[in-house]
């Protein structure tokens, strides 16, 4: 009975070039259609970078995310160079620290206070016109009828009824509409 005997073949080296380069093509227009269909959601803001970078000494656009491994490390991942660990104690006493000296932004700002006018005007059942980002001051409705003039400044949350006068002035969003003379909406 006669035995056959096969050998491989080598693959040329250009080809395992082109099928490593369609591979990573592939890759990509993959992740590409996954993003469009189910956007990822990033689960740190930019204050949370800048936090991380001033932290570890890098660039905030270079902190890709967060993890914590076995409730004792904290993982960093940096885009395109790699992962650095920290002992998770000491991680979160420097998070503390930052986050007491780190500033404000202005955009964190005006997130910080568009949420709280939100929370507010759905208590009190009131819509707001658009927002001037600059002065952070907006106007108030109800049923398509002008409330007053709300807005934030260096004094805190200030409200007015009337395009001009004074501004009486409150700690909170919702103290403030309450200045207004704007009941809280109950529910029926």
């Amino acid at each position: 009975m006669p035995y056959t005997t096969h050998t491989q073949q080598a693959i040329p080296s250009s080809s395992v070039n082109e099928q490593a380069l369609a591979q990573a093509e592939l890759c990509t227009h993959l992740e590409s259609q996954a993003e469009a269909v189910a956007p990822t959601q990033d689960p740190l803001t930019n204050r949370d970078r800048r936090i991380i970078g001033e932290i570890i000494e890098v660039e905030p656009e270079s902190v890709r995310t967060i993890w914590i491994e076995g409730g004792i490390t904290v993982w960093v991942q940096l885009i395109g160079s790699g992962r650095l660990p920290f002992d998770r104690d000491w991680f979160a006493a420097r998070v503390a620290e930052v986050k007491a000296t780190l500033p404000e932004t202005p955009l964190e700002r005006n997130e910080r206070l568009s949420d709280e006018l939100e929370e507010a005007c759905t208590a009190f059942g009131l819509y707001h016109g658009e927002i001037d980002w600059l002065s952070f001051s907006t106007k108030l409705y109800r049923d398509g009828h002008l409330v007053g003039f709300v807005g934030c400044n260096h004094q805190g949350w200030y409200a007015r009824p009337r395009q001009y006068g004074v501004n009486r002035v409150a700690p909170s969003a919702e103290q403030v509409i309450g200045l207004l003379g704007v009941r809280m909406a109950v529910a029926a």
